[in-house]
């Protein structure tokens, strides 16, 4: 982190202080609550064919060729924000895997926060949040299919999911207590890696079914450091899993959206260093993004690309 540390910058704008540091930016409002953000068009980028640049009024579309001939499409507004991620196969059928725009009443004064009750937990807590290394791969499936807890009352933009733990927490998840990071690291030894066999198992048979599922990957640190310096220690956690993912296991990136959350969410509540405090967590949020709904089939014969 000291590299990274020695090339940020901070700045403020409108009240809120902003770190901009190489490949992530990180908000603090006034209230105290902050969020980091980087572009995840990089993870794409791995295998691909060709990778073009367009700019259409206010928006940048990047379009990622793969060898098949399939593209993947992300759209960022203005200010970089995602506001669609697409999949064209190559016959030009296209699938909209996230849709980053406000719905619904009042949508133009939405914001990333949404303020929701604790969910009530009607399932047994070992299956609300599962641990990697003793679940067996039928549960890991199983919780990457599982239905909400409560139901969802409307549809949720992925920065809501992102930055709203209310929300998050209407999903199971899994605890990738398999992955341990070593303090002020993010790198994923080979030994453990090898152990998100299962993981990925479980990841491509949800998108072989679901070629729209997208599974939120959170990383986390322990309590020491700073809190910006966790946030983006935590961010590059959740960042590695999901490359780590495609690239060994050929989990598609864009069915995957990473975010760190720092030292927010503690599995052990001590202000020291903490291994099982460094870590990365999954859940399907798609459900989240869709309102609850079932999704719509895919077109006949679509799949998720393989590579």
């Amino acid at each position: 982190m000291d590299e990274f540390r020695g090339e940020r910058r901070e700045t403020e704008q409108g009240g809120r202080k902003v770190f901009t540091e190489p490949g992530r930016v990180i908000v603090v409002d006034p209230g105290g609550q902050s969020f980091i953000r980087h572009n995840e068009v990089d993870r794409f980028r791995f295998g691909a064919r060709d990778i073009r640049t367009q700019q259409v009024g206010a928006e940048t579309r990047t379009i990622v060729v793969r060898p098949d001939g399939s593209q993947i499409i992300t759209v960022n507004g203005r200010d970089g924000q995602l506001v669609r991620r697409i999949r064209r196969d190559p016959r030009g059928r296209e699938i909209i895997i996230i849709d980053n725009s406000y719905r619904g009443p009042g949508a133009a004064a939405a914001g990333f926060y949404v303020d929701l009750p604790p969910p009530v937990i009607r399932i047994p807590r070992d299956r609300y949040i599962v641990e990697a290394e003793t679940a067996s791969p039928d549960l890991i499936y199983e919780t990457m299919m599982a239905p909400p807890v409560e139901r969802i009352p409307q549809r949720y933009t992925l920065d809501q999911i992102r930055y709203s733990a209310s929300v998050r927490q209407l999903m199971p998840s899994i605890d990738l207590d398999t992955i341990n990071f070593e303090t002020g690291s993010w790198e994923i030894p080979p030994d453990q890696a090898a152990k998100l066999q299962a993981i990925a198992d479980g990841l491509n048979r949800v998108i072989s079914q679901n070629p729209r599922a997208v599974f939120l990957i959170e990383g986390h640190t322990d309590a020491v450091g700073s809190d910006v310096d966790n946030l983006s220690l935590s961010d590059r956690r959740a960042e590695s899993a999901a490359e780590l993912l495609t690239q060994q296991f050929q989990v598609p990136a864009e069915n995957l959206t990473s975010q760190g959350y720092g030292e927010q969410y503690l599995k052990i509540d001590t202000q020291g260093p903490e291994r099982q405090n460094r870590r990365v967590t999954i859940r399907n949020i798609e459900p989240l993004l869709n309102g609850g709904s079932r999704p719509p089939p895919p077109p006949p014969g679509t799949a998720p690309p393989r590579r």
